[in-house]
Formats: C-alpha cells, structure tokens, sequence
C-alpha cells in the first residue's frame, strides 16, 4: 500500500480510506446478492406443532420468491429454549432465521435465559395470532367449559391435562384457566404437541388447550370435542365455539401468536429484505384465506410493531408465573 500511494503521489491515509470504501461497497454488493446459498429456519419444536406448520409455509413461500431453499430445522427442548438459543448465537448473516411462538414471550419468567430475548435478537415481523381451542377427548362426560369446571371441581386432581412441554404456553394456559376456574387438573408434559395429540387422541390424557393450526382437523372429524376458544372474539373456523368468556371464565384469554427473528447485528439490508418479503407473501389473498379457514389472522408488520409486542407479552407472563409460582431454572 505505501509502495503504491508513493507511486501514485497519494497519501496512505487516503489509500486506506479508498480500501476500506472498496470492502464496504463489496459487503453491500454482497448483501445485494442475498440469498446466495440454501437458509436454514429453526423451529424450536417437535415437527408437527404449529409452528412447524407455520414455519413450513412460510419457507416454502420465500424459496419460491427468493429462488433459493429455505429449510425447516426443528431443534426442540427446554420449552422451546434449546432452538432459541441456538439461533440466537448463531452467525449473524442471514442464513439463520427462527421461527418462535407464544412461549418465546414467557420464557424469560420461568428460565434465566442467556440472552436478551428483546434486544439480544433482530426483529424481523410478527407472522399471525389465533386461539387456542380447549379440547377434550370424546369419552369425557362433559360437552361445555361449565361441565368441565364442574367435573374437575367434583374429583379433584383426578383430570389430566396435555401439553407440548413443562413452561409452554400450553402448560402457562392451564394454569391461567386453573388459577381462573378454581379447578385442580394434573399436568401432563409432553415433548411436543404431536405426541400430546396423539395421546389425546387415544384416550391417554383427557384435555389440552391446542394451537387452532394443529387441532382444527382433529376437531372437525371428531376425534376431539371442542368447548371454547381462547381469543377475546369466536373465531370463523369455528363458529358456533364459545369464547372461554362467554363458556363463563371471566377475564380469561390467550392468544397464540407467530414471529420471525434473527441472529443479533444480522445485516439491515438482509433483515429489510426478509421483512418486505415476508409481509408480502402474507399479504397475499391466498394465504390470508388460507389462514383465515384454519383460524388464523394475518398481522404482519414492523420489526418495531414486533418488539412492542414482544414487551407486552413478557410483561403479562410475569404476572401468571407470579401468580402460580412457576420457575424453571436456567437453560444452560
């Protein structure tokens, strides 16, 4: 470099700024180029749930636009935690994305996290929100919530209760509806809500609250009762389901929800590009009345509009965790 600058009168400190220009104009022209190699999208869950559903859908979509694969990973335990944090530490150059849910806003009250699941990832866009639905295996003698409460209330502790996992916003669920019904129901955890399903279906457990994605088919062919719906309004899917509120517990609601991340300092032109892409395919007539059938509203947004609404999720896990005396422990 001084060779060069004496040959050409320049200074060294100019040649310097010119090479560090010209590596930052390469980054950006690389950055341009994205995706330039297959991405990998972790769910932090058993296959089969959800948000596997969810993140399945949505990777497919992005391959299509962006012409280059998209690939689901299900890296599930901890609540959800050993996924999150392997994306979290992950390389922050866009060929790792996570997919996260509901218990994503609950878990830093039940582990202590090593991480800031706020400003220690990269918003990228809430995908969509939907209720639960509290279903029930067939057999059980009950065909409303007020049947169920009374039920509980008659043999206490001897109901059961399926859920994707110790800490997941199923198990958070049925200590809300515990806590609001004044009911003893025994928690069974699950390593995933595909097998809590299957047991359920089977007649091993009696209840869970399952996402509307996973349990909306096995409702309609009757394989499991449905008795309320988790949302402040009925959802479409259902129609003639009740709100848990209008079923009689009053106050009670839960709404699952979907989000995209990224690794912490990912680059903005890559978090831009995946944001503007992801909105779109949500956006999209098909899509919204696909998701609209299977119970589902589309709520793509900001990467801002996504860390508001991550603060207010934390914020009202804390008080059920609280109030139930759930902790977990660290996840490391």
């Amino acid at each position: 470099m001084m060779r060069l600058a004496r040959r050409s009168g320049a200074r060294p400190a100019g040649v310097a700024c010119a090479f560090v220009i010209g590596c930052l104009v390469a980054q950006a022209a690389a950055q341009e180029r994205y995706p330039s190699k297959p991405v990998r999208m972790i769910v932090p869950f058993a296959p089969g749930g959800g948000a596997d559903i969810s993140a399945r859908s949505i990777s497919q979509k992005l391959s299509e636009r962006l012409g280059q694969q998209f690939i689901v990973e299900n890296r599930p335990g901890a609540g959800g935690n050993v996924g999150v944090e392997l994306a979290a530490k992950a390389v922050p150059d866009g060929y790792t994305l996570l997919l996260v849910s509901s218990s994503y806003g609950a878990n830093p009250s039940l582990y202590k996290l090593s991480f800031d699941p706020v400003n220690g990832v990269e918003p990228i866009t809430l995908v969509s929100q939907q209720p639960f639905i509290a279903v029930v295996h067939p057999s059980l003698p009950v065909k409303s919530v007020k049947d169920l409460i009374a039920l509980a209330k008659a043999k206490p502790g001897e109901l059961n209760f399926a859920s994707s996992g110790a800490g997941g916003i199923q198990h958070l669920a049925l200590e809300f509806f515990k806590s609001a019904a004044g009911v003893n129901i025994l928690h069974v955890p699950y390593k995933g809500g595909a097998s809590a399903h299957t047991d359920l279906i089977a007649g091993y457990v009696h209840m869970t609250f399952g996402t509307i994605l996973s349990t909306l088919k096995m409702v309609k062919s009757r394989q499991l009762r449905a008795l309320a719906v988790t949302t402040t309004k009925r959802t479409s899917a259902l129609p003639d389901t009740p709100t848990m509120i209008e079923a009689g517990v009053p106050g009670y609601v839960v709404s699952g929800w979907y989000a995209v991340l990224a690794p912490r300092t990912t680059p903005k032109p890559v978090t831009t590009l995946l944001n503007r892409e992801i909105v779109a395919l949500l956006q999209a007539a098909e899509v919204k009345e696909r998701l609209a059938k299977e119970g589902s509203t589309v709520v793509a947004g900001t990467p801002e509009q996504l860390v508001e609404h991550l603060r207010a999720e934390i914020a009202k896990w804390q008080k059920v965790t609280r109030a139930a005396g759930i902790r977990l422990g660290a996840t490391r």
